[in-house]
Formats: C-alpha cells, structure tokens, sequence
C-alpha cells in the first residue's frame, strides 16, 4: 500500500476552497491501492489530520510520526489553488527532495501562474490575448494613458492569485484607483486588461491513460458582471457543458487549448478561460490545480467525458508512481 499524501490549504485567500478540493480527492482514491493522508499546508503550520487530531510535517524531509511511527510518503497529490501548490514554490521543494507529485515541474507551475508571463508566451506562440498593461507595487503610473492602451471598460486583476479574488471590471477612469489598490491586496503585481466582448469557455486538458485529451468545453454565463467569486462557487451562473459552439468554433478552441498546453510542456491536469470573439479564441488564463468541488468544472467535464473522478484521480497516482 502506497502513502498518498493529498495537500490542500495553501497560503492565498483560495484556502478553504483548496481544502474543499483535497476532501473531494481524498474521497475519492481507491483506498485499496493506497493509504490517503490529509495535509493542511498553511502559513501557520504544515499537520497531517487523522481523525481530528493534527500530528506536525517534519519539513526536513516532508514526513510525518503518527503514534510512534515514521510516515514518508510515496507520492504527493497536489490540490492546493494558490501559493504554494500552483506557483511551483512547493513543487520545487518536492522535487528537492525526490518525493513525487501529481502537478506539472515547478518551473512550468511557475510560469502559468504569472498571468503576465503565460500571456507573453502564449502571444509568441500566435494565440490571441487582450490588450494589457502592468503595474508593480511603488510604480507610479499614468491612468490616462493605461486607458489608453486598453480602453474602457477593463479588467483590473492580481497577477498571481485565482478564484477572482481581487478582480473588478472598471467602466470609468475615476474608478480605477480603487480597483487597483484592491488588486494590490492580493498581489504585488496588478495586470488591467482590455474587455473582450464574446462568449466565455472553459476547457480542461488532462493526461489520462497516457494520452492527453481536451475535455469537452463548457460555456459559462454568468448572473453577474463577470464570471467572479459568486458566480463561481455560489451558483451565480450557468455552466453550459457541452457549450453551445459551432463545429469551426469548436475546433478552435480545441486546437488552441492543446497547443498551448503542449507549447508550455503541461503535465497532469489543467483547466484554461478563453472569450470567443469571431470564432476566434483569446486566451486569458490557465490554472493548473483547477477547483475539484461539486461546484467546479473540471469535475463536471470529466463527467460529461464519460471518465468518474475516481478513474481519474487514480490514473493521475497510478502513472506517477
């Protein structure tokens, strides 16, 4: 029996959401191949729980005592959305010490958790993105000229945080201040996009039985503004899944999701936001510890695909190890 260490928690404001995501896996790994624990990797401790009771990480080498005995762990199951799960700062550490895990290499992480970065290369790659502009923190900036280069209405969001913690949509320059100072609690970096008028989607790619497959594509409208924290994770829109696309749409993003993972060498699971404008899709984001609750997408997808949770979960341990 292999022991499956399930990490979940974070140091973002995503934590809860993390742990709800961690439960989810933890319900659903085949416990007659392997051994679940559950880790809470927060700022203020690293514990295991075991019915209720926490027993502390040894962060020397990433193990644990429980009544006496010395746990190490075969493998790591990554379900942390935020720093330091999805930013590869946990990863590399992992990797330090020869443990395995279920994410992409810690660079890779690192990379397309930096939306500025991610949109850099996928606009090298040819995939369209919206117009942008950067701002870090004790920059001084010019907000007529930010408009300028995106108009108005834009998004004004953290670099390097998810689940749409931070992000406001600005209709006048007047409110742009705010929206920024707002942006700045999450992150020191802040990127403010242009509006994309289209439809939204979102696609998940995964690795599964040695290949990687696109999972069918989910259209999402939201009650809301825009697809944020409510919309997300309190019911506040309709996530169509299969989306209603035509054929060349479809193939678009297809085709656009699967270059983008390959071009960024993505390993295990991934979920990207496109807006479709004239069959066109703009890539905005890719989140590679994609949310795993009821609520989420991915989990709705891989359904729509015909694979269950569990198959996935434990072809994702089953090929790491």
């Amino acid at each position: 029996m292999k022991n499956i260490a399930i990490v979940m928690g974070g140091y973002s404001s995503e934590v809860e959401i993390s742990i709800k995501s961690g439960n989810v896996v933890c319900k659903n790994i085949d416990k007659t191949k392997y051994i679940p624990y559950m880790v809470h990797i927060l700022a203020e401790k690293w514990v295991v729980i075991v019915n209720e009771t926490e027993y502390l990480i040894n962060k020397h080498d990433f193990s644990v005592i429980i009544k006496g005995t010395k746990i190490n762990f075969d493998l790591v199951f990554n379900a942390i959305h935020g720093t330091p799960g999805e930013d590869g700062k946990l990863l590399a550490y992992l990797e330090l010490l020869g443990i395995k895990h279920t994410s992409a290499p810690f660079y890779q992480m690192a990379v397309t958790f930096n939306k500025r970065d991610c949109l850099s290369i996928a606009k090298n790659y040819g995939i369209s993105v919206a117009k942008s502009f950067y701002i870090n923190k004790g920059d001084k900036f010019d907000k007529e000229e930010i408009i300028k280069t995106v108009g108005l209405p834009c998004f004004v969001k953290p670099n390097r945080a998810g689940s749409s913690f931070g992000i406001s949509k600005v209709y006048e320059i007047k409110n742009l201040d705010k929206a920024i100072e707002k942006a700045f609690k999450e992150d020191s970096e802040v990127l403010i996009e242009s509006f994309l008028d289209g439809m939204e989607v979102s696609v998940g790619v995964i690795n599964y039985k040695n290949k990687t497959i696109v999972l069918p594509i989910t259209e999402v409208v939201s009650e809301n503004d825009f697809f944020d924290y409510d919309a997300k994770y309190l019911g506040q829109s309709d996530e169509i899944t299969p989306a209603r696309l035509t054929p060349i749409q479809k193939k678009n993003i297809e085709q656009t999701a699967l270059k983008i993972y390959q071009k960024l060498n993505m390993t295990g699971l991934s979920r990207s936001e496109y807006i479709l404008i004239n069959d066109i899709p703009h890539f905005i984001e890719m989140n590679t510890v994609p949310g795993l609750t009821e609520e989420s997408i991915i989990p709705l997808q891989v359904k729509t695909k015909g694979i269950s949770l569990s198959d996935l979960f434990n072809d994702m341990v089953n090929s790491c190890l």
